[in-house]
C-alpha cells in the first residue's frame, strides 16, 4: 500500500468514528447503555469460545487420564460410574451456567431498545409542550431517538440469540465428547 492509501484508509476510519459518536450521541442516553453491553456480551461470548476451545480440552483430557486409572483399580465397584456422573456434572456446570448471564443479557438489550422509545417519546411530547404546537420537526428529535434506540436493541438481541444458539450447541457437544470418552466398558 501506498502513503495516500494509508491516508486515504486512515481518514475513512476517523470519519466513520465521528460519524458512529454521533449516532451514539442522537440516540441519547440508552444508546451508551446498550453499547457497553454489548461489549460486555462479547467479552462473554470470547471468553466462552476460549474456554471451550483451549481450557476444557485440557480438563477433559486430564479426567480421561484419571479416569483410565479409576478404571484399572475399581474392579466391579460402583465408583467409576460415581465419578463419571460428578465429572460431568461439573462439566455441564463449567460449560453450560456461564451461558446463563449471557441470556439475560440478550433478553435485556430489546427491553433497554423499548425503555429509549418511551424516553425518545416523552421527550417528544415534551418538545410538543414547550413549543406549543404539533409542529412535525419538534417532534422528529424524540421519534428519531425512539426508533434508533428501538432498532439497536433489537439487532443486538438478534445477533446475540445467534451465536449463543452457535456457543451453546458447540457446549452440549463438548460435553457430549466428554460424556462418550468417560465409558466403563
Amino acid at each position: 500500500m501506498t502513503s495516500l492509501d494509508w491516508q486515504a484508509c486512515w481518514f475513512w476510519i476517523v470519519d466513520s468514528g465521528h460519524e458512529l459518536l454521533d449516532l451514539m450521541d442522537s440516540g441519547g442516553p440508552i444508546m451508551w447503555v446498550l453499547a457497553g453491553m454489548f461489549l460486555l456480551f462479547w467479552t462473554l461470548v470470547l471468553e466462552r469460545y476460549w474456554y471451550i476451545r483451549q481450557r476444557f480440552p485440557v480438563w477433559m483430557n486430564e479426567r480421561r487420564q484419571q479416569w483410565n486409572v479409576i478404571c484399572a483399580d475399581a474392579g466391579n465397584s460402583r465408583l467409576p460410574q460415581a465419578v463419571r456422573a460428578a465429572w460431568i456434572s461439573q462439566a455441564q456446570e463449567q460449560l453450560l451456567t456461564p451461558l446463563s448471564v449471557m441470556k439475560m443479557l440478550v433478553s435485556l438489550f430489546p427491553l433497554l431498545g423499548l425503555l429509549g422509545t418511551v424516553t425518545g417519546m416523552i421527550a417528544t411530547f415534551d418538545a410538543m409542550a414547550v413549543s406549543d404546537s404539533g409542529s412535525p420537526r419538534a417532534m422528529t428529535v424524540g421519534i428519531w431517538q425512539a426508533i434508533l434506540t428501538t432498532l439497536e436493541g433489537m439487532v443486538l438481541a438478534i445477533a446475540g440469540l445467534f451465536s449463543l444458539a452457535h456457543l451453546e450447541r458447540r457446549a452440549r457437544r463438548s460435553l457430549a465428547k466428554l460424556s462418550h470418552r468417560l465409558r466403563h466398558e
